[in-house]
């Protein structure tokens, strides 16, 4: 009987998929045969995606901190290398003295500063670069370069990842 009576619903069958059908739920939403282990295939997928991120994350956060280490001795080769200058010719009796540097001093003074602190034992590949020195006799500038090696996937990056520090310095003379 069909009618709108006060009766509830009337059960079907597993043939018309009622509630006994292959594990449904009630009001006739469930899951079919084929089905089976997606949710485990879907779980599998986000946390492999999750390793993944982790991973990169991970590594180009290596790469960042070795960078500034980097950039950390370039500072203070730079400034020693600032501190190096020779005095130049005053101009007339009330003439500000000024501090000249040159390049191969500059370099100079970045390698012992390098090899005092234990700079070499530090970075891999470390090398003075070609832009070192002083451009305008005032200035001095350094240029660093390193391997950074990333953790993890060091296999997909076995040379290691290449990075340059630059850092200037002046010294002004006052009296």
């Amino acid at each position: 009987m069909t009618g709108r009576g006060s009766r509830g619903p009337e059960p079907r069958g597993p043939e018309l998929g009622g509630p006994e059908s292959n594990g449904a739920e009630p009001g006739g939403r469930g899951r079919t045969g084929n089905e089976d282990g997606q949710m485990m295939l879907l779980i599998v997928g986000f946390v492999l995606i999750a390793l993944l991120l982790a991973t990169v994350v991970t590594a180009v956060s290596a790469v960042y901190i070795e960078h500034k280490k980097l950039l950390s001795m370039a500072d203070g080769a730079s400034v020693a290398a600032a501190d190096s200058y020779t005095l130049g010719q005053l101009e007339g009796a009330a003439g500000e003295p000024s501090a000249l540097l040159n390049g191969e001093r500059v370099r100079n003074v970045t390698q012992s500063y390098l090899t005092l602190n234990s700079a070499y034992s530090r970075f891999d590949r470390l090398a003075i670069a070609a832009g070192t020195g002083s451009p305008d006799s005032a200035t001095a500038e350094v240029v660093l370069s390193a391997v950074a090696h990333p953790p993890v996937v060091s296999f997909l990056l076995p040379d290691g990842v290449l990075i340059e520090a630059r850092s200037t310095a002046r010294s002004r003379l006052i009296r």
